[in-house]
């Protein structure tokens, strides 16, 4: 449940949104703290509240005896809720007022219901804008029955797992929507892969049914599924084209016969999507979420960017990553606000888009971002109209994030810390001071709670001291798909351990110190490689670093760092080390330096860590070698 304060006077409004439950009292009685009773009144505006039980009926009950006669009203209920307020009898107790208001009640659904409602309540509003034409709600709805029916004659039903594979457009968006209607489970695949991974997965994540649009390595659609098939772990056998969407907006005329099939409901529960992690510390696993957890935070995501119906996306990140699609997709359909898709992820065309269309929000990983800023084609002037920016998927250093809000001065750019497995976990909002946005990834969620753990001892770490961090929330991944119970990351007590090395500071906010598996251990020293990178970040030629361990016969591992140069600087290494000698013990400063135009990166943006680690591995190996 959010709660949102707006004061007139001696008169204090509480906006509740979501659900007033057991679970969720403790956030009303917060609220209430600020509240004096004897001085102010209070009014407890219901309008956008989805349910309410018998215990958040006694809640209201416990705010009236705090008020005081007279002194509370609670407003705008809708019948649904005044059905409960009868039910125990409170109606007559507390001073209610029922309305006949609309609830959109969008988070207890699933994908199925959600577009059904969105066509019927707003069907005529444009949501998608790709380079062909501007979609509607109605039409997207229309075009994905349509989809559907074409699917289940191939034999997809509810339960089957179907790969969905393409860089992001409209035919993606209405075959995700189609899988939904069937209650398929639409497992979203990376469009970077070539035939014989496409096959791998398939076996990982027993996928038969393979939905396609464009991808990178498809050069012959003939050739591509024909390795597929001979792959030797595929278990693929059909394959199903969403390379044109056009073609169901010919077949509109066939909805009326169609539209009333697939009545089955769909459990907002039950497992609606898979998708993979990224693979960038190791090998892929398939995380399992539902409607309910994407839909829960996309609405998290929507009020953290404070969204209405009239802003406009510049859809870059992939559709098949948590990032592109909670925090931008799904967000922006939640808000009935638009998504423009470009048609391919270049710096000049983002640019083009942004610029063209006046896009309000544009996201990114910080890698992503740096490049749209170092394009040529770039000038602050012409994405002037984005006002907020999610940065994500990687640590951003205060010295880039300073960069990039100099380059982009009308933009407001938010951390954010979340995984595949759940996000957002941390957001750092509009409120957020600039030491904030700087040195952390904000402060939980609502309905989300963190935990640093020591590693070593397993107990709870004090502000301030670093360990793993450990989430718990609503939006958490119902598990990682066919691994045994001893392989997946959720301990008895229901935390999630993420993997990651983090820091609560005293006022709650978290830092990100790196990942548990990349700590660099020299000669029994531990030593983080995000403290290395902000450090070295911090010389006017670097644009990137990555820092990673390196092996060594010596010391078991040596740092090592992967720098990536401005256009028209150059590196000195001697310049660097003498800084570096200023602000890190010596064993901290790196052995080697690697300079690179371009590091490896992941479809979603990311830094490949995997490759590059290697990759340095070899540099590091041959420098040796040399010296010898």
């Amino acid at each position: 449940m959010r709660i949102f304060e707006s004061r007139n006077g001696n008169s204090v409004t509480l906006r509740l949104r979501g659900r007033l439950e057991v679970n969720t009292a403790p956030y009303l009685r917060e609220a209430m703290t600020g509240i004096d009773n004897e001085k102010e009144n209070l009014i407890l505006d219901l309008s956008e509240l989805e349910y309410i039980s018998a215990a958040g009926v006694r809640e209201l009950m416990i705010c009236q005896s705090k008020m005081g006669q007279g002194r509370m009203d609670i407003i705008k209920i809708s019948k649904s809720l005044m059905d409960v307020f009868e039910l125990t009898g409170f109606d007559n107790i507390l001073p209610v007022s029922h309305e006949d208001v609309q609830v959109p009640s969008y988070m207890g659904v699933s994908f199925k219901s959600l577009i059904e409602q969105k066509a019927d309540i707003c069907g005529d509003k444009v949501v998608v804008v790709d380079h062909n034409r501007s979609w509607t709600w109605s039409e997207i709805n229309k075009c994905a029955q349509i989809m559907a029916v074409d699917l289940s004659y191939m034999g997809v039903k509810k339960g089957t797992r179907v790969g969905l594979c393409g860089a992001n457009s409209i035919g993606w968006i209405i075959c995700f929507f189609a899988l939904q209607k069937l209650g398929a489970m639409a497992v979203l695949i990376n469009f970077e892969l070539r035939p014989a991974e496409i096959a791998t997965v398939s076996e990982l994540g027993d996928i038969s049914y393979l939905c396609y649009g464009q991808m990178s390595a498809m050069k012959d659609e003939y050739q591509y599924i024909q390795e597929v098939r001979a792959s030797e772990d595929n278990k693929i056998t059909n394959f199903f084209s969403i390379h044109n969407p056009m073609m169901y907006l010919q077949r509109l005329g066939e909805y009326e016969i169609v539209k009333n099939y697939y009545h089955e409901p769909v459990d907002a529960d039950a497992p609606s999507v898979m998708l993979y992690t990224s693979g960038s510390t190791g090998k892929p696993k398939g995380v399992m979420l539902s409607s309910y957890n994407l839909l829960r935070s996309a609405d998290v995501s929507r009020e953290a960017q404070k969204l209405t119906e009239n802003d406009r996306l510049c859809q870059a990140p992939p559709l098949f990553h948590i990032f592109g699609l909670v925090f931008g997709l799904l967000s922006f359909l939640l808000a009935d606000a638009t998504v423009y898709l470009p048609k391919t992820i270049q710096s000049s065309e983002l640019i083009k888009t942004i610029e063209e269309n006046k896009c309000t929000v544009y996201h990114a990983v910080p890698t992503m971002m740096l490049m749209l800023l170092e394009s040529k084609e770039f000038a602050p002037e012409k994405v002037e109209s984005v006002r907020c920016s999610m940065l994500a998927g990687a640590p951003t250093s205060p010295a880039q994030m300073e960069y990039m809000q100099q380059m982009m001065p009308y933009n407001h750019f938010m951390q954010v810390y979340g995984l595949s497995e759940i996000a957002p976990a941390t957001i750092t909002e509009y409120g957020d001071t600039q030491d904030h946005l700087l040195n952390t990834v904000g402060k939980p969620v609502i309905c989300c709670e963190l935990m640093i753990m020591n590693v070593e001892t397993g107990k709870e770490c004090s502000p301030g001291e670093m360990g793993e961090i450990l989430i718990k929330g609503f939006n958490m991944m119902l598990g990682y798909y066919r691994l045994p119970y001893q392989n997946q990351p959720i301990d008895k007590d229901g935390w999630l351990h993420s993997g990651d090395l983090g820091i609560i500071t005293k006022d709650g906010y978290l830092k990100i110190a790196g990942r548990l598996k990349e700590l660099i251990i020299r000669g029994g020293e531990n030593i983080v490689p995000n403290e290395i990178a902000d450090a070295i970040v911090k010389m006017d030629a670097i644009e990137d670093v990555k820092v990673v361990g390196v092996p060594s016969d010596f010391y078991g591992e040596e740092v090592a760092a992967c720098v990536r140069i401005k256009e028209e600087e150059e590196f000195n290494e001697a310049e660097m080390r003498e800084l570096l000698a200023k602000e890190l013990a010596k064993y901290k400063i790196p052995k080697y330096f690697f300079c690179y135009d371009k590091f490896p990166t992941l479809p979603s943006g990311k830094i490949d860590s995997v490759r590059l680690k290697k990759e340095a591995a070899e540099k590091a190996a041959e420098q040796s070698e040399k010296q010898a």
